[in-house]
């Protein structure tokens, strides 16, 4: 039996040339393709795939939350970090989410598909690179200070809330997008804010932008 795909990449070129070379492996099919992390979370509803490949740096939901969101509801399902991201902190927080594999971009099609085998497999898999990582991480640096990222700052909710603003919309929007009171916008925006000391959104959006959250 086939294994269904979903990919998720804001990327329209990145994703059709990931579908050409994953449908022309057998026992795999492409079911989906989603541009951004809510779109992800919507389709693995509904199509519910066996493999999710999320891109970490997406629109109006990053790869990472909406990952979170996926295996919350979908504990089976198998997901890949697939990403020209490489800090440690991304690594770290899509390991605890419960990803199985994590490539980098710039890695060549066959490593990703020895890593789609192997999370088959009930494996983890990570490019050497990231594996790297994650051994300085919990072996070479336990004495060093910990810097603490907007995944250990926010909570999910605000995280969302964050992204939306820093990528422009409006409270209303927000609202309408997470089924919420704009009143409940603005006592979030509140407590981002606070919890962070930042008291502007030019500076909420910087701060997003450079923890990864988003590329506006």
């Amino acid at each position: 039996m086939e294994k269904r795909i979903l990919i998720a990449d804001d990327h329209q070129i990145f994703r059709e040339g990931l579908k050409s070379l994953l449908d022309k492996n057998s026992g795999l099919m492409v079911a989906g393709e989603a541009k951004n992390g809510f779109e992800a979370v919507k389709l693995t509803q509904e199509l519910q795939p066996d493999l999710v490949i999320m891109d970490i740096t997406m629109p109006d939901l990053n790869g990472i939350d909406a990952s979170r969101r996926i295996l919350q509801e979908f504990p089976d399902c198998k997901i890949i970090a697939l990403s020209m991201h490489s800090d440690k902190r991304f690594v770290i927080e899509l390991l605890k989410v419960g990803v199985k594999g994590y490539v980098l971009k710039d890695s060549a099609f066959e490593e990703l598909h020895l890593a789609i085998r192997n999370v088959f497999k009930n494996q983890t898999y990570l490019s050497p690179a990231i594996t790297e990582i994650v051994v300085r991480e919990f072996i070479g640096q336990k004495n060093e200070p910990v810097e603490k990222s907007v995944f250990m700052v926010l909570t999910a909710r605000e995280r969302e809330i964050l992204q939306l603003l820093a990528e422009g919309k409006a409270t209303k929007e927000i609202a309408a997008r997470l089924s919420i009171c704009a009143k409940t916008v603005e006592t979030h925006r509140k407590q981002i804010m606070d919890k962070l000391q930042i008291h502007s959104v030019a500076e909420l959006t910087k701060y997003a932008i450079r923890e990864g959250l988003t590329s506006f």
